[in-house]
């Protein structure tokens, strides 16, 4: 039998087709060759969700989102038909969630619940709403960008205020300023220098003096070590005797003196009394005129003439001058 033409090309049509359409859905995800259980999931905010999305449970992968349908015109629910891959017994009281992580695609998470009794072809989950780390994030930073955007309004309001009020001298003044700061800073800076600064020359001189007590250590404890020693001799000593004498002796210096201003005794009537010092005051002139005259004129005294020739010269009646007398 021979075939036409238009057969064949009919029949490679049907073939192409059939083929664009399997590998149409194998791309998607969708297993055209084999039968697969169906379950239902009804979320009210799919997120970032789409179709060919994963499900798991546990964090292992049962299924894929076979489609994403309206629930009905007034947009009460979004139907999202899960295709399941692998046979698991999933209990009627479990939850359906969607994930969405900062990193990859959203998938919906199936929380597994006690029941006994397990979800049949055709059941729908119930679901809840997962408060993703994206969402909690953005919840956080929502005050604080919105306190951010406040504070920008009112730095821009204080800046322009201040430019208001600045005017250019003051400019120029803050200028300066700024400049002398910077000079300070430089100053600071060759002050803090760690090899020429004068604070680093402190610093080594401190070093120095360190190192040399260092090596003086030995001395330094042999001297604390003697006056330790003296300290401890010194303590020693019977200071009360000693002090007991010396006030013994004032007292009998006090006494003395008490006595000679009392004018007792001959050094205290010497002292006090006018007539006996002026007796002994003329007791010494006499005594005085008596030697000079004595070795002026000791042939007065003593006559050793064998004529008897006599001295007539007259008696001294007062001290002849130092020079004056015969050596």
């Amino acid at each position: 039998m021979k075939i036409s033409n238009e057969t064949k090309v009919g029949i490679l049509t049907v073939i192409a087709l059939t083929a664009l359409i399997l590998g149409f859905n194998f791309l998607k995800g969708k297993d055209v060759f084999t039968k697969r259980k169906k379950i239902y999931a009804v979320f009210n905010d799919l997120g970032s969700l789409a179709k060919s999305n994963e499900v798991k449970i546990n964090g292992y992968v049962i299924g894929s989102v076979y489609s994403l349908d309206v629930k009905d015109k007034d947009m009460s629910g979004i139907v999202a038909t899960i295709n399941l891959t692998q046979e698991v017994n999933i209990p009627k009281d479990s939850k359906a969630l969607i994930s969405s992580p900062l990193i990859g695609s959203s998938y919906i998470v199936i929380e597994k619940g006690k029941s006994t009794d397990f979800l049949k072809p055709g059941d729908t989950l119930t679901t809840r709403v997962d408060n993703s780390i994206l969402d909690d994030v953005k919840a956080q930073l929502t005050p604080t960008l919105t306190k951010v955007r406040n504070s920008l309004d009112t730095l821009n309001m204080v800046l322009g205020n201040v430019n208001k009020v600045i005017g250019i001298e003051n400019r120029n003044n803050l200028q300066q300023t700024l400049a002398n700061l910077n000079k300070a800073s430089s100053a600071l800076n060759g002050l803090l220098d760690n090899q020429t600064g004068p604070l680093a020359k402190t610093l080594n001189n401190a070093q120095e003096i360190t190192e040399d007590l260092k090596k003086n250590t030995e001395n330094i404890n042999a001297t604390i070590a003697n006056a330790k020693t003296a300290s401890e001799k010194l303590a020693a000593l019977e200071i009360q005797p000693t002090i007991d004498s010396l006030n013994a002796m004032i007292s009998t210096f006090k006494d003395v003196a008490s006595r000679i201003k009392n004018g007792d005794g001959t050094l205290g009537a010497l002292i006090n009394d006018k007539t006996i010092y002026n007796r002994l005051n003329n007791a010494i002139l006499a005594a005085e005129i008596l030697m000079d005259d004595l070795r002026t004129h000791p042939k007065r005294y003593v006559n050793l003439s064998i004529f008897g020739k006599k001295d007539k010269t007259g008696p001294i009646t007062s001290p002849l001058p130092k020079d004056s007398l015969p050596k």
